[in-house]
């Protein structure tokens, strides 16, 4: 009895980590996902303090410095709206922005970047350009 349970144990070992071989070996050759277009929205108002002109400028300029190809080629888009203005209505409350906002947007994957870019837009541009690469690069894929 004791002989039939240590082999049935050790068959189960031996299959167990075939398995496991298996799911690892799926996992390294899945292919990578093409990235979706990432949108860039800055939603402002009429009335505007240096503070929130700074969070438009930064952001646009650290997408070109950090991103070119991929601005050049559409992958990425910066676009700003003034809230004041009726057009501006359907595509703020597309995004879900009810004031001052600054969101990437990628297929459902939306990040508010708000806090940060009022933060750090003009005191640390250097930290908000990292949390905006923090955010897009693994939407693209990147590491």
């Amino acid at each position: 009895m004791k002989r039939i349970f240590m082999i049935s144990f050790a068959i189960m070992i031996i299959l167990g980590s075939f398995t496991g071989n298996a799911q690892n070996n799926k996992k390294r050759n899945a292919p990578k996902v093409a990235a979706q277009k990432i949108e860039v929205y800055y939603f402002h108002f009429t009335r505007r303090c240096p503070t929130c002109m700074a969070v438009e400028s930064e952001s646009q300029k650290d997408l070109g410095a950090l991103y070119p190809e991929q601005v050049k080629k559409g992958m990425i888009t910066f676009k700003s709206f003034n809230l004041d203005e009726k057009g501006s209505e359907a595509i703020a409350k597309k995004c879900q922005a009810s004031g001052q906002s600054l969101l990437v947007i990628s297929g459902k994957k939306r990040t508010d970047l708000t806090s940060e870019g009022f933060m750090y837009a003009r005191n640390s541009p250097d930290k908000l350009k990292q949390k905006i690469k923090s955010t897009i690069d693994p939407l693209l894929g990147s590491k």
